[in-house]
């Protein structure tokens, strides 16, 4: 069994299934500011990283400062209202994450939103209880694919990089792990398909939520 001193998850699309209600969020809001609205593929591509970076890059005008602003804070309003009918966990990941638990490897969150919806997300859905700390975009100086939020963590805990574990469903999840020095894990029932994935070269990439587990205890 490979030693590993603790697991870093993504949030969305790695443990939550958040697609409909970011597309429905991010739809809704462009359509309300009188913005071209993008695809659901476009949409799906960018779930990865901070709305704060995503939205310049879903528009296909430039958005001024005031205007990328107000279209985040009716996106965020958009999103908050949709979450409690919309949002799933993914099957398997609570038993997962009680595995991992009962054997006393430290669970932590790194997710392109804020804390404070990070949370409220995972107390929504019963989850929050299983993580030591979570680390949201507004924890951080640089967002993802940068590493700064797995090398606070790795830093704060005293962690061993090689072994740590990244889990996450999108190219800046490995990208962002790769940087630290982390192993990494791609999922394949997020945002990002298998072949996409694997042009990253993460250390492994789960099928199923199991596989997460095979992997570390192998």
């Amino acid at each position: 069994m490979k030693k590993i001193e603790c697991v870093i998850f993504d949030l969305d699309g790695t443990l939550l299934d958040s697609k409909e209600c970011s597309v429905k969020a991010t739809k809704a809001a462009f359509t309300e500011m009188g913005l071209k609205v993008p695809s659901e593929v476009v949409i799906e591509h960018y779930m990865g990283i901070p709305i704060e970076k995503s939205f310049l890059k879903m528009s296909e005008q430039p958005l001024d400062q005031e205007i990328a602003a107000e279209l985040i804070r009716i996106f965020r309003a958009y999103y908050q209202t949709y979450e409690e009918s919309t949002l799933k966990v993914f099957p398997e990941i609570p038993h997962i994450l009680e595995s991992l638990n009962k054997r006393k490897v430290p669970c932590f969150v790194v997710s392109s939103k804020k804390t404070a919806v990070v949370k409220r997300n995972l107390a929504a859905l019963d989850l929050v209880d299983f993580f030591e700390e979570i680390i949201g975009s507004d924890a951080v100086s640089h967002y993802k694919p940068h590493p700064e939020g797995i090398n606070q963590l790795v830093t704060q805990y005293q962690f061993d990089p090689t072994e740590t574990i990244m889990v996450g469903d999108a190219i800046f999840d490995i990208q962002m792990g790769k940087a630290a020095g982390v192993k990494t894990i791609a999922v394949t029932w997020g945002s990002h398909n298998a072949k996409k994935l694997s042009s990253e070269k993460p250390d492994a990439v789960a099928e199923t939520p199991q596989e997460i587990l095979d992997y570390i205890y192998a």
